[in-house]
């Protein structure tokens, strides 16, 4: 399976190891032909407003909207759910794609991340270790938006709205591949299925 890892800026290499571990090929993404034959996309950690920019620059805005509009799987974690995002509160680039409002730096600055498990849906074995840095949060989703996990105090932190899955933490600074694993079983139901969109 061949997933691509979008990388303009941010931790894209991470996913990338995260995903040579569960034998899945990883291809770098950072022009429109390299979103060609990919079975999902992982949008990493790293500067949304950047991300928001080079895309721009580099035609990537319409492509990168068309292809999770077709139906495949596409994830963002931290910088990449603000990327997925159709309010974020402020004037930047995005996908426009999940119906979400976030709360970028929600957490505050760097000095203030942490570490918590995490009870994610649909996630086996117990609870996931969820890495926060800068990260966003989620503070409203719209009717077609599934919560797949919230913090003791009712703060979103992972969501689903059919193709797209948005999580605030950072499952590549783990050495947990179940989140990893479990994008990809979606993008292998997505495949067989034609349809692409997975299951819940």
């Amino acid at each position: 399976m061949k997933i691509g890892v979008l990388a303009l800026q941010g931790d894209f290499i991470e996913h990338e190891q995260m995903l040579a571990r569960l034998g899945a090929e990883p291809s770098e993404v950072r022009l429109p032909r390299d979103l060609e034959g990919l079975d999902g996309l992982i949008m990493p950690g790293g500067e949304s407003t950047t991300f928001g920019k080079l895309a721009k620059r580099f035609g990537l805005v319409e492509p990168l909207r068309a292809f999770a509009q077709s139906g495949r799987p596409t994830w963002g974690t931290c910088a990449g759910l603000i990327f997925l995002a159709r309010d974020v509160g402020r004037d930047q680039v995005t996908l426009g794609l999940m119906d979400v409002k976030v709360k970028r730096n929600a957490f505050g600055r760097q000095i203030d991340s942490f570490t918590c498990d995490l009870n994610i849906a649909g996630l086996p074995d117990g609870p996931f270790p969820g890495v926060f840095i800068r990260a966003p949060i989620i503070e409203s989703v719209g009717k077609s938006v599934r919560v797949l996990c919230a913090l003791d105090d009712g703060t979103i932190v992972a969501a689903r709205q059919d193709n797209l899955l948005a999580t605030s933490f950072h499952p590549e600074l783990t050495d947990d591949l179940r989140m990893h694993a479990l994008f990809l079983r979606a993008c292998g139901r997505a495949h067989e299925q034609g349809s692409l969109t997975p299951d819940s």
